[in-house]
């Protein structure tokens, strides 16, 4: 079994209906969804705020490499583009962190790193990953901290410029 930490995000089109479709699409791995948070774009490219969210999943079948497939399924069926290295996307779905019986996996796969590389330093994915794993703990920049450690070190700037919408993208019904 294999368990994911699912970064998803969305500044393009009908933003809310991409990240529910992201759900949906992950239909009954999905075990928790955050609330949406509004984020401005990270990387000095200039576009549009992002809606932002974090799933947590799993699947006794799934490999971690199986996370990052079914997330750049989802991206291509809402027709992301690459074109500007962190610039506007229709879908984003970011495999920030995996698991399984063994423990959290760690890979330097540059097609798949894990943990993420840079979660650490981005409070649009730890803050939401915080509401549906408040005990969970990340490994980067050589240091395990608890996540809320992570989050409490940004920069304030960083942290204030997450924002809960109250908008709901699908946590009703799940298992």
């Amino acid at each position: 079994m294999s368990r994911a930490v699912l970064s998803i995000g969305s500044n393009l089109g009908d933003r809310l209906a991409r990240l529910r479709a992201v759900v949906a699409g992950f239909g009954p791995r999905v075990a928790a969804v955050s609330p949406v948070y509004r984020t401005a774009p990270w990387g000095g490219v200039e576009q549009d705020d992002f809606l932002n969210a974090v799933l947590l999943a799993d699947d006794p079948a799934y490999e971690p490499a199986d996370w990052l497939r079914h997330g750049a399924a989802l991206e291509d069926a809402a027709g992301r583009v690459r074109e500007v290295h962190w610039g506007p996307r229709t879908l984003d779905v970011d495999v920030v962190w995996c698991g399984t019986e063994a423990g959290p996996v760690r890979s330097a796969d540059p097609w798949l790193t894990l943990p993420h590389p840079r979660a650490h330093r981005r409070a649009f994915v730890l803050a939401p990953w915080l509401d549906v794993e408040p005990d969970a703990v990340l490994t980067a920049a050589g240091a395990t901290r608890p996540v809320r450690d992570w989050l409490a070190a940004l920069d304030p700037a960083e942290r204030d410029g997450v924002h809960r919408t109250g908008d709901d993208i699908g946590a009703a019904g799940l298992r």
